[in-house]
């Protein structure tokens, strides 16, 4: 033999390499379509779920009361309490506004009387009374102001020192004392009540007859409740 390598035999070693190269591509080429396959469903799942994907609902954020806005009636009471709760706005809360009206309106009468007379707001408030439904007992003078039972009692005393009214011992019941204004409280009452309905007049000026008779009815309406 002479090593040399004849053509048909050449040929058949060609063929064969041929053939193994393209297994080697036919199996890459199989693998490529079955990883695009696989890529393709993955994406095509991906997607489903997107559009199956549940929505999460946001619900509107609820407006705070404006102060001021809010009228007579607090709006901010209707609120749950709790976090999130609305404030309590004092501007438009009628219990603050009536506390903080009433204790103007007394400094600004007591102005009246005070530098003149010497009275405090609550000996004028206990002269009042006597002087319109005296004779009276100090339990009654306090339910009838509305004050601490205290404050009518060193009210009582600093007036009974001033000679301003008379203490008597109520003939029904001795353990009660029947009080009255002496002749010095009855002469300062009666310069000092002009002088308050003066000044009421002049503070209900900015209201109509008609809105003075609303404005009594509803304290009448509001007092009532109150002592239910």
């Amino acid at each position: 033999m002479t090593g040399k390598t004849e053509p048909g035999e050449r040929r058949g070693r060609s063929a064969q390499k041929r053939g193994r190269g393209e297994g080697v591509k036919g199996a890459r080429g199989r693998e490529g379509r079955q990883r695009t396959l696989r890529e393709t469903k993955a994406q095509s799942k991906t997607k489903a779920q997107g559009k199956t994907k549940p929505q999460i609902e946001t619900k509107p954020q609820s407006k705070k009361p404006v102060p001021g806005k809010t009228g007579v009636r607090n709006k901010t009471a209707e609120a749950k309490t709790g976090p999130g709760a609305a404030e309590l706005q004092l501007d438009s809360f009628l219990p603050y506004r009536l506390s903080v009206l009433n204790n103007m309106v007394s400094r600004a009468l007591a102005e009246q009387y005070q530098a003149r007379f010497g009275l405090s707001i609550p000996e004028w408030r206990v002269m009042a009374n006597l002087g319109r439904a005296a004779p009276m007992s100090a339990n009654e003078v306090a339910e009838r102001t509305s004050m601490d039972k205290v404050k009518v009692s060193r009210a009582i005393s600093r007036m009974q020192s001033a000679g301003l009214l008379k203490r008597e011992t109520d003939p029904r019941d001795h353990r009660v004392s029947s009080l009255k204004l002496s002749a010095k409280g009855k002469r300062i009452y009666d310069k000092i009540a002009p002088m308050a309905l003066a000044w009421e007049q002049e503070f209900l000026s900015v209201l109509s007859e008609r809105e003075i008779a609303a404005f009594d009815k509803i304290l009448a309406k509001l007092d009532k409740r109150i002592r239910e």
